[in-house]
């Protein structure tokens, strides 16, 4: 795949055309408006996510830009180091107080290898920055250069990943059929589960109905993990046994959990994949998909980090 127009070699500064242009081509990657300005400034030494009075900015130094293409040999080294700051905004690390984090950096790293395998990069491209200007060693807010590679590696890897799955010959693809619920005959008493009502956001305020559990089960429903959404952390979701994804009725209630799981309103399912890389899927009703790690990380289509599933 050809280099993206905005990685023509330049060998001066990086004009400001070109930086925009950049952002735009990592913004339309990932499907995402960019939530921030960019600006060309000597004030910085490099480039910088940074928040004032209530705005956010990338910053960059076009000198620094330009040193790292001629550094690394390619153009990708400048787009890296742009997409890197944009995935601090894009994680929220710029919302937290407390300055830079080895693990918001590493985060950063790995949206930054995820981009440049969307954009085409090879592997070695989207590493030539950060082994051109990461020191060898560590430090309180930096991590050192190997862990910060195999950050990027791992990005580009989830990217890749996804290009196979999305492109796989003949891949069946989920069917849109709504469930269908049967009627209960009014002389016959069993022990089902109820179906519940979600809200869809997407149709103002119609509800899809989903079943908890197939009626015929007389097996206990038991919640086995805990997924929590980085953007609304106080909200707790969990997986059941029959892995559902609910929100519990009453958090303060002290009933047996198998009732409180059975009041509970479903959100999602938990799928099986068969790709070592995402084993699993999280789909709602209107089949909004969420791509889920062997270490529970879930991330959505543009890559980004969004929840943690916990035993």
């Amino acid at each position: 795949m050809a280099q993206p127009a905005a990685a023509q070699t330049r060998a001066t500064d990086l004009p400001a055309s070109q930086a925009a242009g950049i952002i735009r081509e990592i913004t339309e990657a990932v499907g995402l408006q960019p939530r921030f300005e960019l600006r060309a400034t000597t004030q910085v030494a490099n480039a910088a996510a940074v928040v004032y009075g209530g705005r956010r900015y990338l910053l960059y130094n076009p000198s620094f830009l330009a040193a790292v293409n001629r550094a690394g040999h390619t153009d990708w080294a400048g787009i890296s180091i742009l997409a890197h700051e944009m995935g601090h905004h894009l994680n929220g690390h710029t919302l937290r107080a407390g300055g830079s984090q080895p693990e918001d950096e590493l985060e950063a790293d790995e949206f930054s290898g995820f981009v440049l395998r969307r954009l085409g990069a090879s592997l070695a491209q989207a590493q030539a920055a950060m082994a051109t200007v990461s020191p060898s060693e560590g430090s309180a807010t930096h991590p050192g250069r190997a862990p910060r590679l195999a950050a990027i590696g791992r990005g580009w890897g989830r990217a890749t990943a996804q290009i196979v799955a999305s492109t796989q010959a003949g891949r069946a693809q989920p069917s849109a059929q709504p469930i269908a619920v049967a009627p209960r005959p009014a002389q016959q008493r069993q022990r089902t589960y109820p179906t519940y009502q979600q809200p869809n956001a997407d149709d103002n305020g119609s509800a899809a109905t989903v079943a908890l559990t197939r009626a015929d089960s007389n097996a206990p429903v038991r919640v086995v993990g805990q997924l929590t959404f980085r953007d609304n952390p106080e909200v707790p979701f969990y997986l059941t046994s029959t892995l559902n994804v609910v929100r519990l009725a009453d958090e303060s209630s002290d009933d047996d959990e198998t009732d409180r799981v059975r009041d509970a309103q479903v959100v999602g399912r938990l799928r099986r994949t068969g790709n070592a890389a995402f084993p699993f899927v999280l789909e709602d009703s209107q089949q909004h998909s969420l791509f889920v790690t062997p270490r529970g990380d879930v991330y959505d289509r543009e890559g980004q980090r969004v929840a943690k599933l916990y035993d």
